[in-house]
């Protein structure tokens, strides 16, 4: 089993960030090789969510590298820790491949977009239902979310959307269904369903917007 070496402490990571931006070639150079290195571990632990998704985990591993390498070279060490930045960019890079290779999969319905927060980040359902980070304060802000996440969907949608949303996301405990197998229970088209489901993840969007989603965004930057 392959082994990783120990994740950077914070005074460390600041020390590689600032070589990286501010010293030499050869130092920037090294800077960004530890950088990658000892951010292994937090890949592995990102790829493992994807584990069932009939794709190879050391191909997950490699595509989630390029997902880390693109947040060391963008990160803003002004915006907290490089680790919490790197899952958003890693976990980003995983869905392209998935939705490249699969885009109908049920699997990855809940990497759908519901839109934009006020600071221009994306929104899905997959960040108010899925834990990102085993922290205490995250954990908090995820249940928070999450009881925003069912009371949207009870005050906010029409009894029409909301059998949508439930059925399509499988927010009522079951397998999410596709488009057309919604239509065909509901005795529309599949057209019909996508128009309201749509509608329905804008009023949830906008529900998030107005109650301040973005203080749960901001943990993951």
């Amino acid at each position: 089993m392959q082994t990783f070496q120990k994740p950077l402490n914070a005074a460390e990571e600041a020390h590689y960030v600032h070589l990286l931006r501010e010293g030499s070639e050869e130092e920037a150079k090294r800077a960004k090789e530890i950088l990658v290195e000892r951010n292994l571990r937090l890949v592995a632990h990102v790829a493992k969510k994807y584990q069932n998704a009939d794709e190879d985990m050391e191909d997950l591993i490699s595509i989630g590298c390029i997902g880390l390498i693109k947040a060391i070279d963008t990160f803003d060490a002004g915006k907290g820790r490089l680790a919490t930045y790197a899952c958003r960019c890693i976990d980003n890079e995983l869905l392209m491949l998935l939705r490249t290779k699969k885009k109908t999969s049920k699997e990855v319905s809940l990497y759908e977009s519901i839109g934009q927060d006020k600071e221009g980040n994306e929104i899905r359902l997959v960040d108010v239902l899925e834990q990102k980070q085993m922290d205490a304060v995250e954990c908090m802000e995820l249940k928070n979310n999450i009881r925003k996440l069912f009371r949207f969907v009870d005050e906010a949608l029409t009894e029409r959307e909301r059998q949508i949303v439930v059925m399509r996301y499988g927010l009522s405990g079951k397998r999410p269904v596709t488009q057309n197998e919604i239509g065909e229970k509901m005795g529309i088209s599949r057209s019909y369903v996508s128009r309201i489901e749509k509608k329905a993840l804008g009023k949830l969007r906008k529900c998030f917007e107005e109650s301040g989603f973005e203080s749960f965004e901001s943990s993951g930057k």
